[in-house]
């Protein structure tokens, strides 16, 4: 927020004016004019009671339920508060005035601010949308998909081509594949110290990841309404692990009901508009569905993207996922993938697989490709501290 005065108390009142919006009781005493009186509307437009205006002098109209009003509204908090505020006021419009129904609206969506909880909103109100309005929404979710591309597929195909390197070496390479350094290390004790050379017993080289398939990893997402940022983030890296030739890809999403959406994986796009948001859960026909699809147990990644409230029969669902361990399966439980924090989930379905050895735990995008390597690698995965 810009200054409007040089006097130091005088920014201190005009501030906490701003914070206490301007009640009788707010002891300021702090007159808003222009830009600030502005910006105060805007805020009181949202967070006044019940949505509209206290009783302070400056305010201006509620949102109300018009489009028109919510649309110039929206254009006025881009004009007056950075794009990280403006997300977080427009989850709060949604939230606290029901806003979500006018996002249906092309003058709503094209005044909207787009982020990846705008998306989840549009994908929830999915079957509601009209078919004039169906355009908008692929455009506001194309570019926030794009956006999130240009973050993380760089690192994603780095840190996992390098995995793939390492997971696919060769104790019987040919010279040109030779790794020279893990050699060395692995025939220091066959050192001839009167020759000042190493007689390596064993070779150690990279297969060759880049030309073939060497892994197969499976997503396996639940689309109940909780993971809504969750469905976004997956589907743009579930689009950018089918890019690499290496790793053959799936993407099962469910619900109550399995689908799988990995012939749409070349747009992310087209993924997300392919789940439905919303319904119960039954992880135990997901997982069913999965595993009937692996060919390969020992080089296979399943990945289980759920808040483990679990619809259908837990036993079943644990004695699956013990069973894909057995066969050689690396299976990955993520209670979330998104950078909202910690999410809710269910504590005892989740000490349930841990008992089995496989952890439940949230993940930021940013850390999973790191979990992904890891488990390609088959060594113990980057858990981050709950504290």
């Amino acid at each position: 927020m810009e200054s409007t005065t040089t006097d130091p108390a005088g920014e201190r009142l005009r501030r906490w004016r701003l914070v206490l919006g301007g009640d009788p009781a707010d002891g300021t005493g702090s007159v808003l004019s222009g830009r600030d009186a502005a910006m105060d509307g805007t805020l009181a437009a949202l967070y006044g009671e019940g949505g509209r205006p206290r009783a302070g002098r400056d305010r201006s109209a509620g949102l109300g339920a018009s489009a028109p009003s919510v649309a110039r509204w929206l254009g006025d908090i881009r004009t007056y508060f950075p794009s990280s505020v403006v997300q977080v006021m427009q989850r709060d419009a949604i939230d606290r005035l029901g806003l979500a129904t006018l996002l249906l609206e092309r003058e709503m969506l094209e005044a909207v601010e787009a982020d990846v909880h705008l998306v989840g909103t549009l994908l929830s109100l999915g079957q509601a949308m009209p078919e004039t309005t169906k355009e908008t929404a692929r455009a506001v979710v194309r570019k926030v998909v794009q956006d999130l591309e240009k973050r993380l597929a760089t690192r994603t195909r780095t840190t996992l081509t390098g995995a793939l390197d390492r997971s696919a070496r060769d104790s019987r390479p040919r010279h040109r594949d030779i790794d020279w350094n893990r050699t060395i290390a692995a025939n220091l004790k066959h050192y001839l110290p009167e020759h000042r050379t190493i007689v390596p017993e064993r070779l150690i080289g990279y297969g060759h990841a880049a030309r073939s398939v060497q892994k197969e990893v499976v997503l396996c997402l639940d689309q109940s309404g909780s993971m809504a940022a969750s469905v976004v983030y997956a589907s743009v890296f579930g689009a950018v692990l089918a890019s690499m030739r290496s790793v053959d890809t799936r993407l099962v999403v469910f619900d109550t009901a399995v689908v799988d959406l990995t012939d749409q994986l070349d747009d992310p796009v087209d993924v997300l508009f392919g789940t439905r948001l919303g319904g119960g859960t039954d992880i135990n026909r997901a997982l069913a569905y999965c595993q009937s699809r692996i060919t390969r147990p020992a080089e296979t990644v399943v990945v289980l993207i759920s808040d483990l409230y679990e619809g259908g029969i837990r036993d079943e669902m644990l004695k699956r996922v013990a069973a894909m361990k057995a066969s050689g399966v690396q299976f990955v439980a993520l209670l979330a993938l998104s950078d909202e924090g910690a999410p809710a989930y269910d504590r005892e379905h989740a000490a349930a697989l841990a008992a089995l050895g496989t952890p439940a735990f949230a993940c930021t995008p940013d850390l999973f490709p790191e979990v992904m390597a890891a488990a390609i690698e088959k060594r113990p995965l980057p858990i981050p501290d709950e504290g």
